[in-house]
């Protein structure tokens, strides 16, 4: 690790911890004697989504959110529930090392886990994902929603 006050490359380690996400190092340098700190993270593979049309786009948390946000309106789910969500969805996919994931693939697994926090919360973010466009297809999410429980 390179000194950031004298470009010196020759640093030791003092002291390293976790701290969140990512390792904290205390550093001093051997030439100018100066301490600084430095934070160790892991780089994860960008995460593409393949839309339904076709079309590639970054993974967008805070879309994924806003959708799940819609879901639960006047729900009894937390806002913590609701990230854990999407804390679940992100590091998934990052343990598997995946750089590509359908829109279908993560719509289903934000699905199961509503179905355990909210039945309700459940058939709102089914109705939008799986785009019902009769009457038919709420009756059929929710038998699917009672023949579970």
């Amino acid at each position: 690790m390179k000194c950031p006050f004298c470009g010196e490359k020759d640093t030791r380690v003092l002291d390293s911890r976790p701290a969140e996400t990512r390792i904290r190092r205390r550093r001093e340098c051997e030439s100018c004697q100066k301490r600084f700190t430095t934070y160790e993270v892991v780089e994860l593979p960008m995460l593409m989504v393949e839309k339904k049309d076709g079309s590639i786009q970054p993974f967008d948390r805070n879309k994924l959110m806003a959708g799940i946000f819609t879901a639960i309106k006047k729900r009894p789910v937390t806002a913590a529930q609701v990230q854990a969500i999407v804390d679940a969805v992100e590091s998934r996919y990052a343990n598997e090392m995946r750089t590509s994931v359908t829109t279908t693939e993560i719509g289903n697994y934000v699905m199961e886990q509503l179905k355990c926090i909210d039945a309700v919360a459940y058939i709102r973010f089914a109705s939008v994902y799986q785009d019902f466009s009769d009457v038919a297809g709420f009756i059929n999410a929710v038998g699917e929603l009672s023949d579970e429980t």
